[in-house]
């Protein structure tokens, strides 16, 4: 929706009004902007600039001579012109960020999970992790380890952080030196392929070591046709619970946790917001029924310079989008660099 240009004092009192409605959950009065605002005005004044933007689509009563609280219109221009990230996280909680990363050794799952619930606390809001795209994956490297003289151990690094391991069992023998030929024509043919689309391995000239690079390709192969086991992570589900009466409807909570349970639905969704950047779905911006209550806060992490997955936040409209929009930019860009 294109938005009207506000002045600059209906802006400083749309502003006032989403922070204050954000802080207390009550409907705010022209009062308590006149006496906090700062704008030196009455609140004369200041009621009939909050009729206007009423009559603007910015605010609504939601009872008669009740206060103001935001729209979905009113929280995107604040969060389109008012909500700077540039200050970022405060200190305490970008520290917590760093070090969570710094120490991160764990599997690529895990650190999903982990990152999932290190979002939730510092957002203090629902969130979730999509996994890196398998066929965004580059090979970074590939091992072969001799277990017994027909069975042979193949690990593969990718560039989204997953580990793939496969044992091979082979029909005839093979010496450690055999095996390290292969693991050199393997290393050498599918280091920075897709992983999605590896290519087939040319002949050798052995035909001992052609058979080892045959069979690990085929391996390989059927390891990069399957799906990935659990494609997102949610953290902090309970806080959907513990925010309920932030949503319009007591049903409206309900009907989100029962929608985030059906992963296929909200991975769809997600995936479609990959390229756009850090950014904001408000309520009835969103297409799905189950979020119109809510709003969603995503940025796309990259790993080597191309955008693999996604971390967001979902709460209600009456979110801290200053917080969610530098807790989400802050935990993307670190995560990012942390597969990279």
């Amino acid at each position: 929706m294109e938005h009207e240009e506000l002045d600059e004092r209906k802006a400083a009192i749309l502003r006032a009004v989403v922070e204050e409605y954000v802080e207390t959950a009550q409907p705010v009065g022209s009062q308590t902007i006149a006496r906090s605002s700062g704008l030196g005005v009455s609140s004369a004044t200041v009621r009939n600039e909050m009729t206007l933007l009423e009559r603007e689509g910015y605010l609504r009563q939601p009872h008669t001579s009740a206060g103001r609280v935001p729209t979905d219109r009113g929280y995107r221009f604040f969060v389109d012109h008012l909500a700077p990230i540039q200050s970022g996280l405060p200190a305490t909680q970008r520290r917590a960020v760093s070090e969570f990363f710094d120490s991160a050794h764990q599997a690529l799952e895990d650190l999903l999970h982990e990152t999932s619930q290190l979002l939730s606390r510092v957002s203090r809001h629902a969130s979730m992790v999509m996994a890196p795209e398998p066929g965004s994956a580059l090979v970074r490297s590939i091992q072969l380890v001799p277990l017994q003289p027909r069975v042979v151990l193949v690990v593969v690094v990718l560039s989204s952080g997953v580990v793939e391991k496969q044992v091979l069992h082979l029909d005839d023998d093979a010496d450690e030196a055999r095996v390290a030929a292969a693991g050199a024509v393997l290393e050498r043919e599918l280091n920075g392929q897709p992983w999605s689309r590896l290519p087939d391995m040319p002949a050798s000239g052995d035909p001992a070591v052609d058979a080892v690079t045959g069979e690990a390709r085929r391996a390989l192969g059927e390891l990069a046709a399957e799906p990935p086991a659990e494609p997102l992570y949610v953290g902090g589900v309970s806080r959907l619970a513990a925010e309920h009466e932030a949503f319009s409807t007591s049903e409206s909570a309900a009907r989100l946790l029962e929608m985030l349970e059906h992963q296929v639905v909200v991975v769809t969704l997600v995936r479609e917001l990959l390229d756009s950047g850090l950014s904001v779905s408000i309520g009835s911006e969103n297409r799905l029924a189950e979020l119109r209550d809510c709003s969603i806060v995503v940025a796309p992490y990259q790993v080597d310079g191309r955008a693999a997955g996604i971390v967001g936040v979902l709460g209600p409209t009456r979110m801290d989008y200053r917080h969610a929009l530098a807790a989400v930019s802050a935990v993307s860009q670190q995560l990012g660099r942390h597969l990279s």
